[in-house]
């Protein structure tokens, strides 16, 4: 069975709750437990997403499907650029 990973509005929402179980003077460690994420996954989150907003996570979202969209692009146009010279040569 495959894992589900949480989106990253999940992921905002879940450091939220951790930082407002914190402001209730709960200690860090079981503010993190109570969400259900471990320790480390709670930092490389926090690293990741921490502090964004619901704007800058949708502006996250496009820039990574523009990077995916390129990414599929550089491909084809360097199997065009190596096709081109030869179909110049008269090399078919």
């Amino acid at each position: 069975m495959a894992i589900k990973r949480p989106k990253p509005e999940e992921i905002v929402v879940k450091l939220r709750q951790v930082e407002v179980l914190m402001g209730q003077s709960m200690p860090r460690i079981d503010a993190i437990r109570q969400t259900g994420v471990t320790e480390q996954t709670y930092y490389c989150w926090k690293k990741t997403y921490g502090g964004m907003g619901a704007e800058q996570l949708k502006g996250l979202k496009r820039l990574q499907q523009a990077n995916q969209r390129l990414r599929r692009a550089v491909p084809d146009l360097t199997l065009g650029k190596l096709i081109l010279p030869e179909a110049a040569r008269g090399n078919f």
